[in-house]
């Protein structure tokens, strides 16, 4: 039973490294980097799949009504768990081709669909064979079939996939800013962005009369959801939101790039798979996580396009700005108050734009103290403050350098919604889950919507200071779901029994806009997390580039605005 379930759990594995290779085309098919990956990732799979092969063959044993006693290597066995194999690598397969079509190449798309039919072809036959031998026939004959049918389902895939080879991306590494003469348009637009914000729950809160400023656009605003990337991750989402380009284009397609733990010279992984506990190999540190950078755009992103443009930025705490790119205006990088606070840590001149603004961040840190805390958040763990915490110092830095250098268009983004909502969105919603308690729903009800306090006083002044011609956008590029049954189920045995909330299923985010030139209506047509750039640069009379994925979303203005304000296009921003 052992040894058939050792050879089942390799070839199950073989599946999912296929898989892996699938997802990185530039990975390259030669044994030198082959073997590192089958030695790690591979045995790490074979050891989880031998485990559920034997549970599997142990059920037998106990409920079958005749003896089982296999071979050391049994033909039937083998095409029985062969079968299974085939068939849940296929639907894992299939799974994947919906979770990445849109950070994969077409051809890399087409590849992993027809490689998912390979394996469901394969699994087919491998049942017919486990029926079959049961009528008799030559056993060395079945043996060679059901070897070269699990041969077949490895080898087919990866001659769809290619050998591997770089992709050719159309955008080039872009950091300087543009010179032309500063832009004469006096319009601002201030941009306040969140992650992992629910538009459930902010209705469910204004509805309640709490988050006031939220509830002011909810009235007097435009409101609509935005589909956002899978996966979800918020390096991957403000990368599309910031260039209006999909990760095939700006070459963001996740969070992190991941490497070998023993060999982290080797090339990295850019997609994990989903659906086959991929975390894992991070969790128990199979492979490292490295973070991705502002040189991993390959495409401008907003706040080069409009220094290009001569608008003026500033832009606080967002996703892929470290080291921080060159501006006209300011820009704080998402790394600056981790590096400025960590102890026996240098200051980082790279964490922000220009570095002349050192010693004027450094003192809006010092002067920073605990009664920025909501107090709603006194009684949880200080792993649950730290977000709020870490947004309260860039908020204060916003206003401080936006008060002594006053730019057109402000960016700031807050993070903290996301990790509290992956703690607290039992509380939030109870009735989605049923196992809340009165008392921990008087407890930690709170704790979410504190958070959303802290973005909600933002907006609030974002409004004071709006003039006739200004805009406000509310931007949040992903939401907010509860985890499923079959996911919280998993956690509380191997991973984090306290997670109750999830982005997985790639939940819409949403955009608000309000101003005196914004239409009055409470819920517009689906939008896409890629159509915001595209918005912007209309409301500021540039020109929106064709090679753009989104469209800019003229619905959200009046028609006295609309009609003076043709929407045009150039070819690119990226050469």
């Amino acid at each position: 039973m052992l040894s058939n379930s050792l050879v089942a759990g390799a070839l199950a594995a073989a599946y999912v490294l296929v898989l892996i290779l699938q997802l990185n085309p530039t990975l390259p098919l030669n044994p030198a980097d082959l073997t590192p990956l089958g030695l790690t990732v591979g045995l790490f799979y074979a050891a989880y799949f031998t485990a559920i092969a034997y549970a599997l063959l142990m059920l037998r044993q106990l409920f079958g009504r005749e003896q089982f006693s296999p071979a050391w290597i049994s033909v039937t066995v083998l095409a029985w768990l062969g079968f299974v194999a085939a068939a849940a690598g296929a639907a894992v397969m299939w799974a994947n081709v919906g979770t990445f079509s849109l950070v994969l190449e077409a051809k890399s798309t087409q590849a992993l669909w027809t490689g998912a039919v390979v394996l469901a072809a394969v699994s087919v036959v491998l049942l017919l064979m486990a029926i079959a031998q049961r009528y008799g026939g030559r056993r060395r004959v079945w043996a060679a079939s059901v070897v070269v049918c699990a041969a077949l389902s490895v080898v087919a895939p990866m001659a769809l996939r290619g050998r591997g080879a770089a992709i050719p991306i159309d955008s080039r590494r872009l950091a300087d800013v543009l010179e032309v003469a500063p832009s004469d348009r006096s319009a601002r637009v201030t941009i306040v962005a969140l992650d992992a914000g629910s538009l459930e729950v902010v209705t469910n809160a204004t509805s309640e009369g709490r988050l006031p400023n939220f509830g002011r656009i909810l009235d007097a605003g435009a409101v609509t959801h935005l589909a956002t990337l899978r996966p979800t991750s918020a390096e991957a989402v403000w990368a599309a939101i910031a260039t209006g380009k999909l990760p095939q284009k700006n070459g963001v397609r996740s969070a992190a790039v991941y490497r070998l733990a023993n060999s982290p010279e080797d090339n990295p992984i850019q997609l994990l798979p989903d659906y086959c506990f991929a975390t894992g190999l991070i969790r128990f540190g199979v492979l490292t996580e490295e973070p991705r950078t502002s040189a991993s755009l390959r495409a401008r992103p907003l706040w080069t396009i409009l220094s290009g443009a001569g608008v003026s930025v500033g832009v606080v705490n967002f996703p892929l700005t470290y080291p921080a790119p060159a501006v006209r205006g300011f820009l704080v990088s998402d790394a600056y108050v981790r590096l400025s606070t960590t102890p026996g840590v240098a200051n980082d001149a790279a964490s922000l734009y220009p570095p002349s603004l050192e010693p004027e961040a450094a003192a809006v840190l010092q002067s920073a103290d605990e009664a920025a805390i909501p107090a709603a958040l006194s009684t949880v763990a200080d792993r649950h403050r730290v977000p709020a915490r870490t947004d309260r110092l860039y908020d204060r830095l916003r206003q401080a350098l936006t008060a002594t250098h006053p730019v057109q268009v402000s960016l700031m983004r807050f993070q903290s919604p996301d990790p509290i909502g992956h703690y607290f969105l039992r509380y939030a919603m109870p009735s989605r889950f049923g196992d809340v308690s009165d008392e921990d729903r008087r407890r930690y009800g709170g704790m979410l919507e504190a958070h959303y306090a802290i973005v909600d006083e933002a907006i609030g002044r974002a409004i004071a200071e709006l003039g006739p011609d200004d805009l406000l956008l509310v931007v949040s590029g992903y939401g907010m779901e509860p985890l499923s049954v079959g996911k919280r189920l998993i956690e509380q045995v191997i991973g984090d029994p306290d997670i109750s909330g999830s982005h997985e299923a790639a939940p819409d985010g949403f955009l608000m806009a309000y101003g005196a030139s914004v239409a009055r209506a409470r819920q517009l047509r689906r939008s896409s997390i890629v159509d915001v750039l595209p918005t912007i640069l209309y409301f500021l009379g540039l020109p929106v580039a064709r090679d753009m994925d989104g469209y800019a979303r003229p619905d959200l203005f009046l028609p006295a605005f609309t009609e003076e304000r043709p929407i045009t296009f150039i070819p690119t921003y990226d050469k």
